[in-house]
């Protein structure tokens, strides 16, 4: 798309083409901006640190790109080269396409602070196609048609803002729910494609429309090849993008497991339902040997669904309901399709956001299960004091609030699960921890029992009821891992006004998740 001079002729269109480019370039930018937090997500958190740094680093571009393209207008300003700057961050959408994988490691394996690493990622992803947008709107400013400076600027700015709301709206509430990354950033790809031709299609050799096909080859195949990097184990059984999150059902022998973006959710043995596949799920029924009767916990909570197979797991097991919350339909529909799960009397399943639900219920729990965390992804609002009270206000006397925590025994990994620990003891009289596993360093779940019994329960009283009561598995084991005199003295309180848990998990970021298996039944 070589020549092409001064200000093009309007079309039979309420804008012109030069309005036209400045239109999809706010669109694709803003929208790319929403699609970075897609793919950043699975290797670095949803985190304020990840959000922050898309947001910085796409400002910085754009502001480096008006910068420069305000200052080059006057001389550079063609139809023929806003037409190139199109096609150039059309060919870099096919880059993010096919290399983020790779890129998205880059960051992982530096030196650098946890909470920066996102942001070699994102400048290395994002940084080059947002700076070529970001030209579009001086030199479209340029071409106008207006004679006022001002009013040309403003014109220009106001069509790119009302195409970045657009963008932003389209992405969030259509795209990104209903296709995956690939899809959505050919969709980008192709538009940008779209506007370059609108804007030069008069002005166009034969040299400039094979380079434009050659773009959009590489897009094409960047959309179809599979990066070669995977964080799924197994034959993918089933992918899906959900208002949520990107869910990804894997198989491995007779083992499924369901991903929520790149992380392990839920793992059942389809052969054989109730094998615990992973070792943490077990403590679950450590409320039971806590209690003064056996068969005091009658009404469980669990908030977090993946395959429900932790819920499934209680009611199998025990003579207790269990209501089982999960904000996500997409999860729930999964669980049914692919982990065969039904609501049966005693598992009600509630599609609902956790908080929200224990706000809103009239009903009352002798446990509430915590189960809502993936790796270093911890909704806030679910660790703070005032859930914690809302957690205790909706439990029985004797009641207990049970939280799978992640984290490492010590060290800076540890803050998280300590914060944790200090905030559950604002509220209740005796805390329990339980690591699922030993070792220096290792990032592990961390079980947490919160009980609103003043009397501590021993550690050999807990193996004298696993000996007398019948739970239907042996937890001689877990028993072992009883912990004493976790220091918090260093680690905040958390609270809704003030709840640092982006800091506090950053040092998780990156880091692999020690999931122990176990192989028996019972």
């Amino acid at each position: 798309m070589v020549g092409g001079t001064g200000v093009i002729d309007r079309v039979d269109w309420p804008v012109t083409r030069v309005e036209f480019a400045v239109l999809i370039s706010g669109i694709t930018s803003m929208g790319m901006e929403i699609l970075a937090g897609r793919i950043i997500a699975p290797s670095y958190g949803s985190s304020i640190f990840t959000w922050g740094s898309i947001i910085g680093v796409f400002l910085a571009a754009l502001s480096l790109g008006y910068w420069l393209g305000g200052k080059r207008a006057s001389e550079n300003a063609t139809t023929g080269r806003l037409a190139w700057l199109l096609v150039a961050s059309a060919a870099y959408v096919a880059v993010i396409l096919y290399l983020r994988q790779g890129i998205l490691l880059i960051g992982l394996n530096l030196d650098i602070p946890a909470r920066y690493a996102p942001l070699i990622p994102v400048t290395v992803l994002f940084g080059p196609p947002t700076y070529f947008l970001g030209f579009i709107s001086p030199y479209g400013a340029e071409l106008s048609r207006k004679v006022d400076v001002g009013e040309a600027s403003g014109h220009v700015y106001a069509l790119g803002t009302i195409g970045s709301i657009a963008g932003a709206f389209a992405t969030t509430f259509y795209l990104v729910p209903t296709y995956s990354i690939d899809v959505v950033g050919l969709a980008f790809g192709f538009l940008l494609l779209l506007s370059a031709l609108v804007v030069a299609h008069d002005a166009v050799s034969w040299r400039s429309g094979l380079k434009a096909v050659g773009v959009s080859v590489l897009l094409i195949s960047a959309g179809v090849t599979t990066p070669a990097f995977s964080y799924v184990s197994g034959e993918v059984v089933h992918q899906e993008q959900t208002q949520y999150q990107r869910i990804t059902v894997a198989e491995e022998g007779d083992v499924r497991t369901m991903y929520s973006n790149g992380h392990p959710q839920s793992t059942m043995d389809m052969s054989d339902p109730k094998r615990y596949v992973h070792s943490y799920t077990r403590y679950f029924l450590m409320p039971w040997l806590m209690t003064d009767e056996p068969g005091q916990i009658d009404r469980v909570l669990v908030i977090g669904g993946g395959g429900f197979t932790g819920s499934r797991q209680i009611a199998w097991r025990t003579n207790a309901t269990v209501d089982a919350v999960e904000i996500d339909p997409g999860v729930i529909r999964n669980a049914r399709k692919y982990f065969n799960l039904t609501d049966t009397e005693r598992l009600n399943v509630i599609n609902a956001p956790g908080r929200r639900y224990l706000r809103e219920t009239n009903r009352t729990y002798d446990l509430i299960i915590l189960d809502a965390f993936k790796k270093d992804q911890m909704p806030f609002q679910l660790t703070t004091e005032e859930f914690f009270r809302l957690a205790s206000d909706r439990l029985s006397e004797h009641g207990f609030l049970y939280v799978n925590g992640i984290g490492t025994l010590d060290g800076q990994s540890s803050q998280m699960y300590r914060a944790q620990v200090r905030t559950l003891e604002r509220v209740y009289p005796q805390v329990y921890v339980f690591p699922v596993t030993y070792g220096e360093n290792v990032v592990t779940n961390i079980q947490l029992i919160a009980a609103k019994d003043p009397d501590r329960v021993s550690q050999s009283t807990l193996a004298e009821h696993n000996r007398r009561r019948n739970v239907d598995i042996n937890l001689s084991e877990e028993i072992t891992h009883y912990e004493t005199d976790v220091e918090t003295g260093d680690v905040p309180v958390l609270r809704d006004d003030h709840a640092p848990v982006d800091q506090l998990t950053s040092p998780l970021i990156g880091r692999r998740l020690d999931v122990e298996q176990h192989e028996a039944t019972g």
